[in-house]
């Protein structure tokens, strides 16, 4: 476990409109890891962006001081003023060996997550890494390591109560809409189609809300989550001429910038005066400042909801003792099946090795003594030839595999 790195900006350090600049959209994603794996020695990588933690976890020999994570943020090329750059180095976190592989575990079980017991992590953290592995960015040392966390992540909610009355960003924020009593034929905007959006539309269209409006950059996606709640799907451009108008503004996409600014708020609004409600759970926010200062709003955002997530952490501190035990039993575990992961990849030659041998002594050395068997005899001695290579292949595998974990 050597070379298992993560280069970590979490909210633990940084705040959320500062880690917004971090964010890697999906269209610039590819190109942009490619970068890394061109000018760095790194083999394999996946990056983890969610509401509150920008994280990058790779595999180089190279040793991740500043230096290094400077090239790193460089050769992504985010366009970080120099100020920013600065400060992202001072308040970086690096993990390195067992050392990242007990974050990588402790970040999936949701112990280091703003809310503990919040279980979008774990999904969060699997679709970053499919996502990667798609493209190319991973191979099989990372494919053990992600096999690794989904096990644990699981027995973690599985065996212990730290996510039982789950309080994540979402179902907060829908605490907060609760609270204001609105009607079920509210109209709701829903800004961008991903897994926030879609887990508090779910929410609301579980408890009787049912006019909904979808708007996302790809209108496949807004036409899939407006299916499932029966509502409309527009492209994000439609915003400019929408003029049903709303009560509810529910917004979450990657946009690295205010995409809701005070002209299209007013286009939106139509000439409404009443007071509106909106929910902003992008990191960087979605809705422009001047928009909640200028005009009447609840206004519901991730940085409010911080202090409600602190005392949810204190409520279920008791249980991450009982996660930490299952963590670690975990690390200890996957240290033997790594150990016999790299004796299988070290012997991988050995079934074409044995195959040569056999191939070499039936049509070269035995050749001829085995032309002048009858037919009967050459299907027994074939037959035999085949048993004996299938153990060959397996036996000293298993006995390998056998002695490595008695070692241990």
């Amino acid at each position: 476990m050597e070379y298992l790195k993560v280069i970590a900006f979490t909210h633990h350090h940084i705040d959320l409109k500062s880690l917004g600049k971090l964010v890697i959209c999906d269209q610039s994603l590819d190109s942009r890891l490619k970068n890394i794996q061109s000018e760095l020695p790194v083999s394999e990588i996946f990056y983890i962006g969610t509401c509150n933690r920008v994280e990058f976890v790779f595999l180089t020999k190279e040793k991740t001081d500043k230096e290094f994570v400077t090239r790193f943020l460089t050769v992504l090329d985010m366009g970080l003023p120099p100020e920013f750059m600065e400060r992202f180095l001072d308040n970086v976190t690096v993990y390195e060996n067992e050392e990242a592989f007990n974050h990588l575990l402790r970040t999936s079980c949701s112990l280091e997550s703003l809310v503990v017991g919040e279980k979008e992590i774990l999904a969060q953290i699997r679709r970053a890494y499919e996502s990667c592995r798609d493209a190319g960015f991973t191979g099989d040392y990372m494919r053990m390591i992600m096999d690794r966390v989904v096990k644990t992540a699981k027995e973690v909610y599985t065996h212990t109560n730290i996510s039982k009355n789950p309080v994540s960003v979402v179902s907060l924020a829908y605490r907060k809409l609760k609270e204001l009593n609105m009607c079920g034929n509210s109209r709701v905007l829903i800004i961008g189609a991903g897994e926030t959006n879609q887990n508090i539309a779910k929410y609301l269209n579980k408890h009787k809300y049912s006019n909904f409006s979808v708007f996302n950059r790809t209108l496949a996606k807004a036409e899939s989550l407006a299916e499932e709640l029966n509502g409309k799907a527009y492209p994000l451009t439609a915003l400019e001429d929408f003029k049903e108008g709303f009560d509810v503004i529910i917004t979450c996409t990657g946009a690295t910038e205010a995409i809701i600014d005070e002209k299209l708020y007013a286009k939106l609004l139509n000439g409404d005066t009443s007071k509106k409600v909106i929910v902003d759970l992008a990191i960087p926010n979605d809705v422009a400042p001047a928009v909640i200062h200028n005009n009447p709003v609840h206004y519901i955002e991730v940085e409010s909801l911080k202090e409600v997530a602190r005392k949810n952490i204190q409520e279920r501190y008791n249980e991450l003792v009982h996660a930490e035990d299952i963590i670690s039993n975990n690390i200890t575990e996957f240290f033997s099946v790594l150990k016999q992961r790299r004796i299988e990849i070290a012997m991988q030659e050995v079934p074409r090795k044995i195959k040569e041998i056999k191939n070499t002594a039936i049509n070269g050395i035995f050749a001829e003594e085995i032309s002048q068997m009858d037919e009967a005899s050459r299907e027994v001695l074939e037959r035999v030839m085949n048993y004996m290579e299938k153990k060959y292949i397996s036996v000293p595998m298993v006995m390998a595999k056998e002695i490595l974990v008695n070692q241990s």
